[in-house]
């Protein structure tokens, strides 16, 4: 007889999504609080104000719904056949929160029908203060790498997290093995071209191309943009160069539409987009948030950068 874990599982990966794992509702480890806290202190985070807000929330998901007990975490692997060098490739997909919302709020309806009881949820897609690497890694979904982010040994750092809090207790998995899955390896530091991922192992988001690209709305120094190479949204370098995601398969999900027609954009292209033009390409896409604007200011400096390569 299946359990209503075993239940809860087979209906999450059922809907689309590749890793299910539960874990308590209780704070994250202090060793993380304390590393976070710390980046916060040192700037790391740029212009992202809204990291240093509802800290305590962050911190424990019990605060974010009363009586919480439970966490189901979840991945969705994105990884396409094709990559562009231009744009992210979760963003060559169509908006993965909506996408993930909406199978949460599924799986919420399924637990009320399965265990008849009034039971409270929580549902938490990037946008809510939530530690979701750590809490996904205490559910045992993978270990977070280098590239600082989280890794599944068979599915690697193509992963797209959500999490549906709840109130109703569950049987949790086992952690991830606490080991150095990394070991000796460096490739994602050596690929990243700004070092915002440094042997220390600390994470300079003011350095990271994806925060230049999508977050940092104000000038970019000379130096920085010319390490931006071809980078007009994000940037998957780190995820690229590790081993982890070499042989990983590709979406399986056929509801999470892709969008090819981004994959070969130029920078001149951009750069004689109307709003119009933008708007029907970039609809219901991560890129509509950043904005026109901005996404021709990237252009353009990817297109001076490869005047300067052709040179």
């Amino acid at each position: 007889m299946q359990t209503i874990e075993d239940k809860i599982k087979q209906k999450a990966k059922n809907s689309g999504v590749d890793l299910v794992g539960i874990t308590t509702a209780e704070p994250v480890s202090a060793v993380y609080i304390k590393h976070f806290k710390k980046w916060l202190a040192d700037g790391c985070c740029g212009k992202m104000a809204w990291l240093t807000k509802n800290i305590d929330k962050r911190f424990n998901p019990a605060l974010l719904l009363p009586d919480a007990k439970s966490v189901i975490c979840t991945a969705l692997n994105y990884k396409s056949s094709k990559q562009s060098a231009k744009i992210a490739c979760y963003a060559l997909y169509q908006d993965y929160h909506s996408f993930i919302k909406k199978r949460l709020f599924e799986l919420a309806d399924f637990i009320k029908g399965q265990t008849g009881k009034e039971l409270k949820f929580k549902i938490c897609v990037d946008s809510v203060p939530i530690a979701e690497k750590s809490l996904a890694q205490r559910a045992g979904l993978g270990f977070i790498g280098k590239n600082h982010l989280l890794t599944n040994p068979h599915l690697g750092s193509f992963l797209l997290l959500g999490e549906l809090i709840t109130n109703l207790p569950l049987k949790t998995d086992k952690p991830s093995p606490k080991k150095d899955f990394c070991k000796n390896c460096t490739h994602c530091i050596d690929a990243c071209p700004t070092g915002a991922i440094s042997k220390s192992l600390f994470f300079d988001a003011r350095k990271c191309i994806s925060y230049l690209t999508i977050e940092h709305k104000g000038k970019i120094s000379r130096e920085l943009k010319s390490k931006m190479g071809s980078c007009v949204f994000g940037c998957d370098r780190c995820i690229l160069a590790c081993p982890y995601n070499k042989k990983i398969p590709v979406c399986h999900s056929s509801d999470f539409k892709f969008f090819a027609e981004r994959l070969n954009l130029t920078p001149e292209q951009i750069l004689k987009f109307s709003q119009k033009d933008f708007d029907t390409l970039f609809a219901d896409c991560p890129v509509n948030r950043t904005g026109l604007r901005q996404l021709k200011r990237n252009a353009l400096i990817c297109d001076k950068n490869a005047v300067l390569k052709s040179k």
